[in-house]
């Protein structure tokens, strides 16, 4: 089949169309994972709370990546429904050189304030040298990963969102096996699984500027022209996707130390096993909405309403289907998940198992809210999808944090993400009403 964003899509179809990119994102989100498994059987709990620590500054990585790549993307597939492929061409390029420098100034920067970052983020004494050899490794692979974010949105936007899947799979591979090699046989620690990451990295990054610079299809780089509005337009417009991902540093920063207070160490090893179960459940419904948002885009440009409305259609049933199946899933899995981290019996194991089964019910509603925020930023919607976003991440989920821990303890901690995403629900489904005329597809 084609695999233009431009076809008539049916149910199978559309579904065939996000798949690469639904498996893309799996396998993104188990980079850290796959480090996790490492770090945790190799070097320890207090290592793999390390990792946690400066995880942030990762997290503001790709923010920023993704802020670019999705915003560019509604940008680039609406011109190329729009058949202005030259100019989306230009626009195209100066994104992806704009996304070069930012990886290059996050590292030079972090770098030169590697202990103090580190500090602030709330690394104890137990903790400090692996969350600096962590970090310092990672700094150098922030170019790595902004391409990475950008090609892996491109790849659909091109028409070719299986490409983006195999570069993917092929680095959480390389990831994996460094890993092993790295941190085990190696001895290099820290570093080490850092450098793993750095390296699986490299792949997407390295296979998407070869192909987008031999290219010869609508999508490839020619010499960029300096746009500040277009950057603007952009980082406005993907403003809802960096407000997710920047939340995720946040978040995680105020879970280390809530935790850290009501349950020292543990609890910081405890989130982290919880956060990495979100990161991989939540990638089926990022996946989706970043697999099937450039067909929004190009069919909005386009003009074309029926196509826009059955597609709408089909990602609802989509959704909420998959909701359903996620928190089953998510509550049959727990244990086992739990497991691969740390052993039954032990304190670490119960803390985390307790909290994974409560936490785990925000799957029920996270699905719709990626979708709606996601969806708006297709439609060159900025706005709407950063209210979503911002009201979903920093907004409900902040004051839950902050209030629910008070009243019910460790377990308001497990409950502030499922109580914030209920929130967000109402708000996404009003948002969805209001516009459905407006955007063609009510």
């Amino acid at each position: 089949m084609s695999y233009s964003i431009g076809q008539d899509f049916k149910f199978g179809s559309l579904i065939r169309f996000t798949l690469p990119t639904i498996v893309m994102m799996v396998f993104l989100s188990m980079y850290s994972i796959v480090d996790g498994v490492f770090i945790a059987r190799f070097l320890g709990g207090d290592s793999l709370s390390a990792q946690n620590i400066v995880w942030p500054v990762g997290s503001l990585g790709l923010a920023l990546g993704i802020m670019l790549a999705s915003g560019g993307s509604a940008i680039v597939a609406r011109k190329l429904g729009e058949g202005r492929q030259q100019e989306a061409q230009r626009d195209f390029s100066l994104i992806a050189l704009v996304s070069v420098l930012t990886g290059l100034a996050l590292l030079l920067v972090g770098t030169a304030f590697l202990e103090p970052i580190c500090r602030a983020l709330g690394a104890t004494d137990r903790l400090l040298q692996d969350a600096k050899d962590y970090l310092q490794v990672m700094l150098c692979f922030m170019p790595e990963l902004m391409l990475q974010c950008l090609f892996q949105t491109f790849f659909v936007t091109a028409g070719h969102p299986g490409i983006g899947l195999t570069v993917t799979v092929l680095g959480g591979i390389t990831n994996g096996v460094c890993d092993y090699l790295l941190i085990g046989p190696l001895g290099l620690g820290m570093r080490g699984a850092a450098a793993a990451t750095g390296f699986g990295q490299c792949i997407p990054a390295v296979v998407g500027l070869a192909y987008f610079t031999a290219s010869k299809g609508s999508l490839r780089f020619v010499k960029p022209r300096f746009s500040a509005r277009l950057l603007g337009e952009a980082c406005f417009n993907g403003s809802s996707e960096m407000v997710i991902n920047l939340s995720n540093a946040v978040i995680t920063f105020l879970f280390n130390i809530i935790l850290l207070g009501l349950a020292g160490e543990k609890g910081v090893a405890a989130i982290t096993i919880i956060l990495y179960g979100q990161f991989l459940f939540s990638a089926v419904f990022f996946g989706f909405s970043q697999g099937v948002a450039p067909v929004f885009s190009f069919n909005y440009g386009s003009g074309n309403e029926v196509r826009t409305k059955r597609i709408f259609q089909i990602c609802l049933k989509f959704i909420l289907g998959v909701s359903v199946a996620m928190l089953a899933l998510s509550l049959l899995l727990a244990p086992w998940v739990v497991w691969v981290f740390t052993p039954r019996g032990g304190e670490t194991y119960a803390l985390t198992l307790h909290g994974f089964y409560l936490f785990s019910t925000g799957y029920l509603f996270a699905g719709l809210n990626i979708f709606a925020s996601s969806t708006f930023t297709a439609f060159s919607d900025g706005k709407s999808s950063a209210v979503i976003s911002f009201a979903r991440t920093f907004g409900f989920i902040l004051v839950s944090m902050l209030t629910l821990p008070q009243v019910l303890g460790i377990d308001g901690v497990w409950l502030s993400v499922p109580v914030a995403e209920a929130a967000t629900l109402f708000l996404s489904v009003w948002f969805l009403y209001r516009y459905r005329t407006a955007y063609h597809y009510g």
